[in-house]
């Protein structure tokens, strides 16, 4: 009897270890949790794909007044988009349709841009960047007076749109806006070749004193660091320059040849 009732405990016990075994061991699923409720974010970033020129050149005739139907302004004050790179049209776009950019002309601006969706923006800008910039005249007076006395007045700005000024900390415009002003599409770098003087020179004056910076644009903000160091003088003067800056190429009478260069010139 009394090894029974020893086998008899030694079995107890052995179930009671089974038991706790299988207790720790069984898993208990959790709840499941109610599905996340997804909601639009108000003002969400619009996405687009690459421009379309040709539904750019459609949606073209809001810009023609102002710009020209082919981005070659009639009137020396509104700014050449012919030419410009796709991206940063587009870019300029987003900023008066938001109201960030608050230059001068930018209230002209706002209602046209608030009518148009982030595509509209890149196919507008395929169309500007497929289109020839026109150039204009330099002006090759000479200057009576000053440092620079002697020089022709575009020389100054094309001084600084060469080579900069390395003793005042100013880079040369062609290290971002390339050799021949054409703009870099990359960062999103305007072309300058051809652009209007009147125009420039009140975008370079609005970089120097800060006027209509967008918060969060780092390009205006590298501009006006820039264009703070110019004299009155040397901001005449390049705009004077770039008015006439252009690919010889697209001079009136010139032959085609594949050993063209594409060195730019200001003409007088």
């Amino acid at each position: 009897m009394r090894h029974a009732r020893a086998y008899g405990l030694a079995g107890l016990a052995a179930l009671a270890v089974a038991a706790v075994a299988v207790a720790q061991t069984t898993v208990t699923p959790v709840p499941e949790k109610a599905p996340v409720q997804v909601a639009p974010l108000a003002g969400a970033e619009e996405h687009a794909t690459w421009g379309d020129p040709k539904k750019g050149q459609a949606k073209a005739g809001a810009c023609a007044a102002c710009h020209g139907l082919d981005g070659n302004p009639a009137a020396p004050t509104y700014p050449r988009l012919a030419g410009m790179p796709e991206r940063y049209v587009a870019q300029q776009l987003a900023l008066f349709k938001t109201q960030q950019r608050a230059d001068a002309m930018a209230p002209v601006m706002y209602p046209i841009a608030q009518a148009l969706n982030a595509q509209d923006m890149r196919d507008l800008g395929a169309w500007f960047q497929t289109q020839k910039a026109g150039a204009g005249i330099a002006d090759d007076t000479a200057i009576a007076t000053g440092p620079n006395a002697g020089k022709k007045y575009y020389e100054v700005g094309e001084a600084l749109f060469r080579g900069g000024d390395k003793a005042r900390g100013i880079p040369a415009c062609m290290a971002c806006h390339g050799a021949a002003g054409q703009g870099n599409p990359g960062p999103a770098y305007p072309a300058l070749a051809g652009q209007q003087a009147d125009y420039a020179k009140r975008r370079l004056e609005e970089y120097r004193t800060g006027t209509g910076a967008p918060p969060t644009y780092k390009n205006f903000h590298i501009m006006a660091t820039i264009a703070s160091k110019l004299t009155d003088d040397e901001i005449g003067s390049l705009s004077s320059f770039i008015q006439g800056l252009h690919n010889r190429a697209n001079d009136a009478g010139a032959q085609p040849s594949a050993a063209a260069s594409p060195v730019a010139a200001a003409p007088a």
